[in-house]
Parts: structure tokens; sequence; C-alpha cells
């Protein structure tokens, strides 16, 4: 990897980095992120590929870079439960738990700056701001499991599937301006997953595909690309 620095002592290829402007990274100091750089690596990984198994020891954590990842459970007979989408700049990996709790998929292809768990976890001691902001993604995760909890407690069919729509739409493209009403986005999962994720059927997600698409809300172009040309138009039916 290059070493090459600034005058600020930070790495060239932190410089431009999403996570180090957005993410954990952008807690370090310029001496850490030297480190950090000496250490880590980049990779592209291809959608379907598997990164972290449920249970698996874990040796290395993740910045997301650009991409989708897909987190799930698996239960002993086999069948599965998606319980998260991660998004760029998310931190992919659980601090100070050996083992993963989930498996972590490529939902797309995604891009990754991994550094090994023993690192992080000495830097998370030696500086308080890395873990301010480990913990507050800890606790927009939470935020956002209870609200899903709410989706498929209370949520009719129409309201789970526009409010997927709208959560891919507001986190897919970290730098997408959030005043812009209109969004573009590629589907990160298949219909049979989104079916899986929302608690509902195949034929049921088509379903609403088929109503938001005819009632103007979004267009669909080859299956899998999704535009929205007002966000208030998903926000209204979402049932927020």
């Amino acid at each position: 990897m290059r070493r090459d620095v600034h005058s600020a002592g930070i790495p060239v290829l932190c410089l431009s980095c999403e996570a180090r402007h957005g993410g954990v990274c952008g807690a370090l100091t310029s001496e850490q992120l030297v480190a950090l750089a000496g250490a880590s690596a980049k990779q592209t990984v291809s959608e379907g590929q598997e990164l972290v198994g449920d249970a698996e020891s874990v040796e290395r954590y993740s910045n997301i870079l650009s991409g989708v990842v897909k987190l799930s459970k698996t239960l002993s007979d086999g069948r599965q439960q998606i319980v998260g989408l991660q998004f760029a700049p998310d931190f992919l990996g659980r601090p100070f738990k050996a083992e993963s709790a989930v498996t972590a998929e490529a939902a797309t292809e995604v891009r990754l700056c991994s550094f090994p768990r023993k690192i992080v976890e000495r830097m998370i001691g030696e500086q308080p701001d890395l873990e301010h902001r480990l913990l507050k993604q800890t606790l927009k995760e939470l935020d956002q499991a209870r609200e899903w909890m709410v989706m498929l407690g209370r949520k009719t069919a129409a309201e789970r599937v526009t409010s997927f729509l709208l959560m891919i739409a507001r986190s897919i493209d970290p730098a997408a301006d959030p005043a812009r009403r209109d969004r573009a986005f590629e589907l990160p999962l298949s219909r049979a997953d989104i079916a899986d994720f929302l608690g509902l059927t195949i034929e049921t997600v088509s379903r609403q595909f088929t109503r938001l698409r005819t009632d103007g809300v979004i267009r669909i172009e080859n299956s899998r690309r999704v535009i929205v040309e007002d966000l208030r138009k998903l926000e209204a039916r979402a049932g927020d």
C-alpha cells in the first residue's frame, strides 16, 4: 500500500476516502491514520460473496467505501432472515467480540478498506472520539431495528415496500445532496430477498412495485433500476 503523505501527515489514499470524512476514521489523528493505513488493504468484493460468516472468527474490520452489505441470520434448519443492510461509509464489524453475530454478504459489488481488529480496538482505547463515532453508529442501528420492528408488526404491505425503497433512496449514495428530492438507484436485493426482509411474499412485493409504478411514484428500468422523481411521494406512502 502507498505510504505517501502530504504536509499534514495524512496518507494520500485517505484524503478523499468516504470513510475518513463521513465514517469512523474521521475521528483519528494524522498519526493514527498513518498507522492504520500501513496495516490496511482496499479490496473490491463481487456481488454475492460472503464477507464473514455467522459465528466465524473475526480478525479484520472494514469501512464500506461503496456498495451495500446484507446482514443475515441462519437457523439450524437452514432458514434465513435478513436482519439489516449497511451502506457507505458504515463500519463493518463488532468491536471487542471475537466472533461475528451475523453473516455479512455483498448484496452488490462492494469496495472495502479492511484493517486488523486488534489495531482498531487499541485505537478505540486511545481515541475517545473514535469510540464516540462507533457508539453513534451502534445507536443508529438500534433506532433502525426499532423502526423495523414497528414496520413488521404494524405496517401494511404497501407501507413496508415503500419504507424499504425510501431507506435505499436515502442511504445508497452517501454523496447525494439531502436537499434533492429526486433519486435513482439500483435495487441491492432481489425480489426474493426483499420479500424475506419485509416478511412478505414475492408476489406481494411485485404487486406493490407495480402499484407504485402505475401511480407515478416510481419508475423502474431493466427490472432493477428505480427512479424516484420526488421523495415526498414515497414519504407520504410510508406510513411514518
